[in-house]
């Protein structure tokens, strides 16, 4: 799942890949915003993790489950 991170005062955003399910994406931003910590956290298919404190999250954009592409033709 492809998620981007939109932290305000950044040039760029934050894109990861993610195994976690968009409703669980979803159910960790609405934490970080309500929960004590404000602290937004997501892990990347490789185990590496993400923290983004929540008041500066401009914008979260969760996309579609990637689909893995094998091989070299262009169909």
């Amino acid at each position: 799942m492809e998620v981007k991170i939109g932290v305000q005062n950044a040039p760029r955003e934050i894109v990861i890949e993610s195994s976690q399910t968009a409703d669980e994406v979803q159910s960790a931003v609405a934490k970080a915003l309500e929960g004590p910590d404000k602290l937004l956290s997501l892990a990347d298919e490789h185990g590496r993790r993400i923290i983004v404190p929540a008041e500066r999250l401009a914008y979260v954009e969760i996309g579609e489950p990637a689909v893995r592409k094998v091989g070299f033709g262009t169909a």
